[in-house]
C-alpha cells in the first residue's frame, strides 16, 4: 500500500488518536543543526499534553545523552535523560552488558564526545580522541598496535584524520581480539541547505582496508532494535516511528513491526517516498511542525 500522505486536521486527529508511543529521530525531525523545525515545540508540546510518550532515537553519536538534554532546552523542547535513546548509548550498553568488555581494556574512539561520555559513563576508559598529529610515510612506522585496545568504536567524527583510521587499523589487524563497532553507518549527513558524508562513508574506508565487518549498533540495525523495543516495553501496534530517512529511521520502525511517518523536512523527498522500491512508509508528511495545528481550538 502507497504511504498516505497527511495533509488535514482530520489526518493529523487520526494518527495522534491511533498511537500512544511515538519515537522520534532528531536531525532532519526536530531540528536542522542548532534551529529546531518551525512549530516543533507546539507539536511535542501537544502530544505530551495528550498523555502520548515521547522517545527521541537518534544515530547521532557526536552527543551524550545528558547533552542533548541541553540542546532540547536550548530549543525550547521538554526532554529528559531517560527519553533518549543514541547510538552512542546503545554502544555503551552493548559493550558493557552484552560483550562484557573486559574493565582492563580500553576502546579506541573515532568519533565525538558523545561516544567517550557514554562509554566512561559505564566504566569502558578511551584513547584516540588526541591522536591529531599529523603523519606522513615517513613517520608511520611509529604508529603500532596498544594491546590495551579491547575494542575499536567508530563514530561521527568531523576531525577524523589518517593518523586516527592508521591506528584503527593496525588495531583491528594486529589485535585479533579486539571488537569493531559502529554506532551507526549513514551515507550521509543532513546539514541545512545540504547533506554530507556521514559516518558509513568514513567508516567504509576502513572496512575496506581491514576485510573486517563492523557491528553496527544503530538504526535500522537489530542491536538498536532490540535496546529500544526491551527497555521501553513498546506495544508495536501502538507506537509510530517518525523519521526523514527512508533507509534507515523508517526501515528501522518496519523492521519493529511498527507503523511509520516519514517528514519532508530532512533526507527523503516525496518522489523518494513515492518510489515503490523503497522502503514503504505508513504515512509522511511536510513537517513534523505541521502537528501543531492539534495544538489550537478546532473552530
Amino acid at each position: 500500500m502507497a504511504p498516505q500522505k497527511l495533509t488535514s486536521r482530520e489526518d493529523y486527529e487520526a494518527l495522534v488518536d491511533k498511537y500512544d508511543t511515538f519515537l522520534f529521530d532528531c536531525d532532519g525531525v526536530i531540528w536542522h543543526g542548532a534551529k529546531a523545525v518551525p512549530n516543533i515545540q507546539s507539536t511535542l508540546s501537544m502530544l505530551r499534553g495528550r498523555g502520548k510518550r515521547l522517545i527521541f532515537v537518534t544515530n547521532n553519536s557526536a552527543t551524550s545523552r545528558s547533552d542533548y538534554v541541553t540542546k532540547f532546552t536550548k530549543l525550547g523542547i521538554q526532554a529528559a535523560v531517560e527519553e533518549i535513546f543514541s547510538s552512542a548509548y546503545a554502544t555503551a550498553v552493548y559493550l558493557s552488558e552484552v560483550a562484557r568488555f573486559p574493565p582492563e581494556k580500553a576502546a579506541y574512539v573515532i568519533g565525538g564526545s558523545g561516544i567517550r561520555k557514554e562509554l566512561q559513563a559505564v566504566g569502558i576508559a578511551t584513547i584516540g580522541h588526541d591522536d591529531t598529529a599529523p603523519v606522513n610515510l615517513a613517520t608511520l612506522a611509529e604508529i603500532e598496535p596498544n594491546p590495551d585496545v579491547g575494542a575499536v568504536v567508530f563514530g561521527i567524527d568531523y576531525e577524523i584524520n589518517y593518523r586516527k583510521l592508521a591506528n584503527a587499523h593496525i588495531n583491528l589487524m594486529y589485535n585479533p581480539d579486539s571488537l569493531f563497532v559502529a554506532t551507526n553507518d549513514d551515507r550521509t549527513l543532513p546539514g541545512g541547505k545540504h547533506v554530507y558524508p556521514g559516518t558509513g562513508s568514513m567508516l567504509s574506508s576502513l572496512i575496506h582496508s581491514t576485510q573486517r565487518t563492523p557491528l553496527v549498533m544503530g538504526k535500522p540495525n537489530k542491536p538498536m532494535l532490540d535496546c529500544v523495543m526491551q527497555k521501553y516495553r513498546l506495544d508495536p501496534a501502538r507506537t509510530c516511528m517518525v523519521g526523514d530517512r527512508l533507509d534507515t529511521d523508517i526501515l528501522f520502525g518496519i523492521s519493529g513491526g511498527l507503523s511509520t511517518l516519514c517528514v519532508l523536512t530532512g533526507v527523503a523527498d516525496e518522489a523518494s517516498i513515492l518510489d515503490a522500491s523503497a522502503p514503504q512508509a505508513t504515512y509522511y508528511m511536510d513537517s513534523l511542525g505541521d502537528l501543531s495545528e492539534l495544538a489550537t481550538t478546532s473552530p
